[in-house]
């Protein structure tokens, strides 16, 4: 995937201070509180900052966690996984693999048939809905 590499002045001006936050300072929102923690309309949820598409509604389920969780992503080669040792834990920080902005976390606590929990921020993400990207 190529890299779509911009300024930090770029992304201040795109994002809202909330959306920097997170996805340019790898920050968390508080539990419970995104947008798209409880958010079950059919559809795709994409980058806030570049609009790859990531995760269809299909794979999303309620986790419990606090925030929007998936057990898979709409296509792996979208999503970059590295360590993040920050806080005293050592978990495995989910970014986008074109703009490389911070999404959240993945675990191995999630439901078959993967076994994996894309535990995401909704700062980081935008949603289309299904009679939007079916046109």
């Amino acid at each position: 995937m190529e890299k779509l590499k911009k300024p930090d002045s770029f992304w201040k001006e795109k994002l809202s201070s909330e959306q920097y936050a997170v996805c340019r300072q790898s920050g968390t929102e508080r539990p419970f509180t995104g947008q798209y923690y409880h958010h079950s309309e059919p559809g795709i949820y994409s980058c806030v900052a570049c609009d790859l598409p990531l995760f269809r509604s299909e794979q999303k389920y309620e986790s419990g966690s606090g925030w929007p969780s998936y057990w898979a992503p709409l296509d792996p080669a979208h999503i970059e996984v590295r360590v993040d040792d920050s806080h005293g834990m050592v978990r495995e920080e989910i970014r986008c693999a074109r703009c490389e902005s911070h999404l959240g976390h993945v675990f191995d606590d999630g439901p078959e048939p993967t076994g994996k929990r894309f535990c995401v921020n909704s700062l980081a993400l935008k949603f289309s809905s299904a009679s939007t990207t079916s046109k």
